[in-house]
């Protein structure tokens, strides 16, 4: 799960990706091969105890890891500038896994108002049950995370953009707070990738991701993947064996082969997305645009400071009401109705709808979503064919 990679060399994000695990292949095949098996023979009692012992074996039990999942983390971590990385069965599965290894009864996290809707549901209850608090605060103001601070926060967590408002977290300022105060920090880059921001680099302890949007790209697996230093991996790897969160080969095959295309894939995507955002900007339907990459953004300085892309992702509201917004989804033809995101197709959603049984009124109120929001997840297709869709929309809602 760890590898000695990225080599001397200054090598660009487009040539780890598709060589940064080469070392690791073993047969010789171009293509990495598919280790579609439970388990591994060992030749000797001695070599059978080695196995079952050695930290992140990749030839002993297929829980304990896989040949093909080595590769994939290989690459991940490459690209991420990290040490190691481990993958699990779901982005839920990196989460979960990351606050059995670094939290326990009495702790307390310090989190954004603002985060993926399972991700509020595993602090505010299920981590709840288990004696572990959690201060929400407002991302965008840097002061209040060290205000929650509290003697027993042993995690500050981040998700930077948010899901779905585009919200920014200083990730310097996040990292020398950790630092300064002892705490691990982690990150959540699944909207940014590490084509657009590399939080470990700016001094974050820990990144992860839902693997299945944009590592993926093609909405044909379920992965989640974390990334750090080799000791924390190590560590988080132990919980992962008795958690039971581990990921097969033929999802890190599919993984392994969009991550080749990873820097090609988000650099269109950030291309489509801002066209598109500026579109919608500009048209009389539309209240409001949500996206770093516009300078209306009120974070835009530091969405360039820290961001070297701005995503596919962008979020905006019409001018109506829930029907109306309704109406509008009913009108898309080319855009799908879909959750999930970071994949070849453009998919919208509109959050009031999807996240009314993970989140209650009051919390989307706090959080910012309206029901006329829409989360746009655009994908590969001309752009001006994904705007020719919206445009028809908009004009069969508000008719």
């Amino acid at each position: 799960m760890t590898t000695n990679w990225p080599p001397d060399d200054d090598w660009s994000l487009e040539t780890l990706a598709i060589h940064a695990d080469q070392p690791l292949n073993e047969t010789g095949s171009l293509a990495p091969p598919i280790y579609q098996t439970s388990t591994f023979l060992a030749d000797s009692s001695e070599e059978f105890a080695e196995m079952a012992t050695e930290p992140q074996h990749s030839r002993f039990y297929a829980r304990y890891g896989n040949p093909t999942n080595t590769q994939a983390q290989a690459v991940i971590a490459a690209l991420e500038g990290g040490e190691g990385a481990l993958l699990t069965g779901s982005g839920m599965g990196a989460m979960t896994t990351l606050a059995l290894s670094l939290l326990e009864s009495g702790s307390h996290v310090v989190a954004q108002k603002v985060h993926y809707g399972g991700i509020i549901s595993l602090l505010d209850k299920l981590l709840a049950k288990f004696g572990v608090a959690t201060t929400f605060v407002d991302q965008t103001d840097p002061e209040a995370f060290e205000a929650a601070l509290q003697p027993n926060t042993r995690l500050i967590l981040a998700e930077t953009p948010t899901n779905p408002l585009m919200g920014l977290t200083d990730l310097r300022g996040m990292a020398a707070l950790g630092k300064k105060h002892g705490i691990t920090t982690v990150v959540d880059n699944t909207f940014a990738t590490p084509v657009n921001q590399r939080p470990l680099l700016l001094g974050i302890d820990l990144v992860f991701h839902s693997a299945t949007k944009y590592l993926g790209g093609h909405h044909d697996l379920l992965a989640g993947v974390i990334i750090g230093k080799k000791q924390q991996i190590e560590q988080l790897w132990r919980t992962s064996l008795m958690v039971g969160a581990s990921l097969n080969a033929f999802e890190s095959w599919l993984l392994l082969r969009g991550l080749r295309t990873l820097r090609l894939r988000v650099e269109r995507h950030n291309l489509n997305a801002l066209s598109v955002a500026r579109a919608l900007a500009a048209h009389p339907g539309v209240k409001c645009v949500y996206y770093p990459g516009l300078e209306s953004h009120p974070q835009y300085a530091l969405a360039c400071a820290q961001m070297s892309g701005f995503t596919g992702m962008l979020s905006f509201e019409l001018d109506g009401d829930y029907a109306t917004t309704e109406r509008f989804m009913a009108g898309l033809r080319l855009v799908g109705r879909a959750a999930s995101l970071g994949g070849v197709h453009t998919l919208a959603v509109q959050p009031a709808a999807m996240l009314a049984a993970s989140l209650t009124e009051a919390q989307f109120r706090e959080r910012g979503v309206l029901p006329s929001l829409v989360r746009l997840s655009v994908g590969l297709e001309s752009p001006e064919d994904i705007l020719r869709d919206i445009d028809r929309a908009l004009a069969s809602a508000t008719s």
